[in-house]
Order: C-alpha cells, then sequence, then structure tokens
C-alpha cells in the first residue's frame, strides 16, 4: 500500500454516447443509446438522459426500447471512439511515463512516477481538475469523472463516487472508514452471484464482511477469493501501475442481426477478421502458434475449432487460410444458420518460426480474396443508425434510419448546430458512406484493398 495519494483513475462520462452527442447536434441534452440495433442488440453504453428511464448497459436493447422508446439508437462509430480515446491518452501520457488503459475510455496514471511531489488534497485536487479540463478540450467537448488515491482500488472507487463529471481525492489512512458501510458489490471481484452467495450469510456490507469467518466465507467462495475480498475490506490492495499488459490472445467476432446461410458472405467475414487479427497481431509484436474459428448457432452453441502450427506466423495470409480452411470443416452448421463468427489467435511468442504452410505455393489459390467495394457491414443493403454520410448537395450528416428502399438522414455535424432532416432513395448516387477516418499511426485502418474496416 502506498502511504501517498499517488494514483489517479479517469473514466470518461457515458463515452459512446457522449461522443454520438458531440457529433450530433441535435441529441444533446437528449436520450442516446449505443449498441447493438437489431433483436439480438445488446446496450454497450447509454447517455446519463437515457439511465434516467432505467436504460443500463448489457441490457438487451428490445428491453432498452421499451424503457425508452424516444431516445436515438445508434449502431457506434468505433472510428471516433479510437479518435477520441487517443487524444485522452496522450493527455495522460504527459502527465507520467506509467498510464495503463482498461479500455478505450478508461485508464489508471501513476503519478508518482510522473515526477509528483506534493500529494497534499489541495494539490491532487488543482492536478486533477487540470486534467479534466485539458480532456474536455482536446476532445471537443467530453467529460471526464478522475479519482485520486492510495490504490488502485480506491483510486477507481473514487472516480465512480465523481460521476459524472467530478473529482474525488481519498486521503491516505481514510480508505478503511470511507468504504466501512458501503455495499459489498462495490469491491472488485464481487459480482451478482457472489453478491448472493455473500447475503446467504448475512453479509450485505464491507463491515458486515469484516465480521464474517475465514471458514464460513471459505466455504462459499473458496480460499483463494475469500483471502483477496477480506484484504479489499480493509481497503488493503497493492496492485501496481503498469504499462505494460499481457497479452494472451488476439481476436475480433461479429454478431449478425439475423442469421447467416450464405457460405461465400461467411468466407469473406471470416477472411476480413483474418486480416484485422494479422494487423493487430503485428501491432502487438507477435506471431501467433494457434489459430481458432468460433461460430455460433441460433441455439445459442458455441462450435470452435482451433488449428496449431508447427511454427509460428503472423501473416493474414497465414490467418485467413487457416480460418477458411476450419470453416469449410464446419460449413454444416450453416444449414441451422449463424448467428455469430469471430477469428482469433493464441500461443504467442516473439519470433518467427517457419509454420506448416507454404503459404506461397501450394495454397495460393485458396487465400486470394476477392474483396468487396464496400465494408462487409453493408453487405446486406442499407446504412445503419448512427453512420456517417456524405451527400453531393446537402453535405454531410447521419443516418437516423433506413428502410423500404430510403434512408433518412439528418444533415449536422459538430461545428453547424441541429440541421435539417431529409429521406433520400437508399441508391441517391450522390450519397456516400463518410471515410472512415483514423489517427496516421493506427495500423488497423485497412482491411483489403479499396475499403475501410467498419464494425459490423
Amino acid at each position: 500500500m502506498r502511504v501517498e495519494s499517488s494514483i489517479m483513475h479517469l473514466d470518461l462520462d457515458a463515452f459512446f454516447a457522449s461522443v454520438e452527442q458531440r457529433d450530433k447536434p441535435s441529441l444533446r441534452g437528449k436520450p442516446v443509446v449505443v449498441g447493438g440495433v437489431g433483436p439480438r442488440g445488446v446496450v454497450s453504453t447509454c447517455s446519463y438522459e437515457a439511465r434516467r428511464f432505467g436504460v443500463r448497459s448489457a441490457m438487451p436493447t428490445h428491453e432498452a426500447r421499451v424503457l425508452c422508446p424516444h431516445a436515438a439508437y445508434l449502431s457506434g462509430r468505433f472510428n471516433a471512439y479510437r479518435i477520441a480515446s487517443r487524444q485522452v491518452m496522450d493527455v495522460l501520457n504527459t502527465i507520467s511515463p506509467v498510464v495503463e488503459p482498461l479500455s478505450l475510455d478508461e485508464a489508471f496514471v501513476d503519478l508518482e512516477a510522473g515526477g509528483v511531489v506534493d500529494f497534499c488534497s489541495e494539490a491532487l485536487t488543482t492536478l486533477g481538475s487540470q486534467v479534466r479540463k485539458k480532456v474536455t478540450e482536446v476532445t471537443g467537448g467530453l467529460t471526464a469523472s478522475v479519482g485520486i488515491a492510495s490504490s488502485k482500488f480506491m483510486a477507481k472507487l473514487a472516480s465512480e463516487e465523481g460521476k459524472p463529471d467530478g473529482l474525488v481525492v481519498i486521503s491516505p489512512g481514510a480508505e478503511a472508514d470511507h468504504i466501512r458501510f458501503m455495499n459489498v458489490r462495490a469491491l472488485p471481484g464481487v459480482g451478482p452471484a457472489t453478491q448472493e452467495r455473500l447475503a446467504k450469510l448475512g453479509v450485505h456490507t464491507v463491515e458486515d464482511l469484516r465480521h464474517a469467518t475465514d471458514k464460513e466465507l471459505s466455504r462459499e467462495l473458496g480460499s483463494a477469493h475469500t483471502k483477496w475480498l477480506m484484504g479489499l475490506a480493509y481497503a488493503h490492495d497493492d496492485r501496481t501501475v503498469s504499462s505494460s499488459r499481457e497479452v494472451k490472445s488476439i481476436s475480433t467476432e461479429d454478431t449478425f442481426d439475423t442469421d447467416l446461410f450464405d457460405i461465400e458472405q461467411l468466407r469473406l467475414i471470416v477472411a476480413r477478421d483474418g486480416v484485422l487479427v494479422a494487423k493487430r497481431l503485428r501491432k502487438a509484436g507477435f506471431f501467433a502458434r494457434t489459430i481458432t474459428l468460433k461460430l455460433k448457432t441460433p441455439d445459442y452453441v458455441t462450435h470452435s475449432r482451433s488449428r496449431t502450427l508447427v511454427g509460428a506466423a503472423d501473416s493474414h495470409e497465414t490467418i485467413v487460410h487457416v480460418g477458411l480452411a476450419l470453416l469449410e470443416e464446419q460449413k454444416h452448421l450453416l444449414v441451422a444458420g449463424i448467428r455469430l463468427a469471430g477469428v482469433g489467435v493464441s500461443g504467442f511468442t516473439t519470433q518467427a518460426q517457419d509454420t506448416l504452410f507454404d503459404m506461397s505455393a501450394t495454397h495460393k489459390d485458396e487465400v486470394e480474396i476477392e474483396w468487396p467495394n464496400a465494408p462487409v457491414r453493408y453487405l446486406a443493403g442499407g446504412y445503419h443508425p448512427g453512420d456517417d454520410v456524405t451527400h453531393d448537395e446537402y453535405g454531410p450528416g447521419w443516418v437516423w434510419g433506413s428502410g423500404l428502399g430510403l434512408v433518412t438522414i439528418r444533415f449536422e455535424t459538430a461545428h453547424t448546430g441541429p440541421g435539417p432532416i431529409k429521406t433520400l432513395a437508399l441508391d441517391d448516387p450522390a450519397l456516400h458512406a463518410t471515410p472512415v477516418q483514423l489517427p496516421v499511426d493506427d495500423d488497423d485502418t485497412q482491411s483489403g484493398p479499396g475499403w475501410s474496416l467498419q464494425p459490423l
């Protein structure tokens, strides 16, 4: 445990939804839900305006529509989120060389490693306020909540208490009293199942947990979990902030709004995912020994097939070839339909090794993919709600919805103010999907000749 409050946790507020509200003036101050918009969709993030109606992350979208039918339901623009995340991480890297991103929208910062010497509450409050102000400035209006404390656990708890758009500093020595009467769900590692087991023992608060016996806790949770939770009950957490996190696997997967039965379409998607995984693998500096194809059928049964190479590779030719070969072995599943497909790699090494396949010879024809001229997400036709588009006459805008050969667009940008709505023909030759704009050093911008990668 640190003797100073030298760990910062920053969490962007309702990140995906806030980016959408920033870029779409007509949605500011209104309920916005980002996630899967189809019948199988799940809420990824929602604005605070939507949360007032009971909408929450991980909730099925169809349930969210019942609670908040007047919200804007958008499929998400991961390119925009990545850009904003990069801007925020750049700010944090000016504070300290030790920044540990947890996701696109949150990270830990080791203030001590950054040379901060004054850890009094006033100085830390000033620093936290400066960081929040800078984040808002560089992102064009996004807000962040910041927590500063002596451990990762307490810093993250502090940022949660500060939400939205707030700052909380917890002084050293005050940690145990600070959490005493909190619900046990506040502790990392206590989810719904663990909370239910603890409730059987009469444990509802952190104070209750402190008075429970190791024997009864171990019987319900196991000795290792019990030891971890009992330490947290007294705010003991000695985990370090690390700028490098061990990567055990890299994968990408797509859940489809309607089941896929077309083997050719699925081959294109598997090939696209294989190229994306290869780019991420090379960017991480690894070579993979094992390649996995994951397919899920409408009955929610997951079918995974893996192939381990004799050596290790990072080429998209190898990953795509193996992915397509594994698909061929499981193509009988298309009789029932495919609701999810994904490609992954694991078994990492930092050195290249000869592989089982000579991709330049016997298998060359099998891995020459005829890439489409548009993203795979549009194979079924139409646009997704929230997509950026440009019209030759009306200028830039975004898709409100599409169907029956029509697309409704609100023509506005982050800098124009609320704009007009127009409904156009889906095949209007003057209407174009706005190309993905990503940071120039992002290696994931292209997945094949002539088209930009966009998440399904």
